[in-house]
């Protein structure tokens, strides 16, 4: 079965898949939430980073949504980088902040 490179691989490819590209499939969603809504931290809560969620909601209430820019520089960033990169910072390497 392939994976269409949505699945983080190892060092050992076959020959079919090295003519697939690697496509993330949490980058676009992400990007897209945290530039319209970041403000509800959806994006955070999208990734699982549900503490940097609730650290993220609570800056906004406390700064009456100044704070709001923070999600929506993240997905500006988000959609600059490399799917690969993407993953192995967010996904697989689980860092929550910039």
């Amino acid at each position: 079965m392939e994976n269409y490179g949505y699945t983080k691989t190892d060092g050992t490819k076959n020959q079919q898949q090295s003519n697939v590209p690697y496509r993330s499939e949490k980058k676009i969603p992400a990007a897209i939430l945290g530039i319209l809504v970041g403000w509800l931290a959806l994006n955070k809560f999208y990734l699982g980073y549900t503490k940097e969620g609730v650290i993220q909601l609570v800056l906004n209430i406390v700064t009456f949504g100044a704070a709001s820019i923070i999600p929506f520089i993240e997905g500006i960033l988000y959609l600059f980088m490399s799917d690969k990169q993407f993953d192995d910072t967010y996904v697989y390497g689980k860092k929550g902040w910039l």
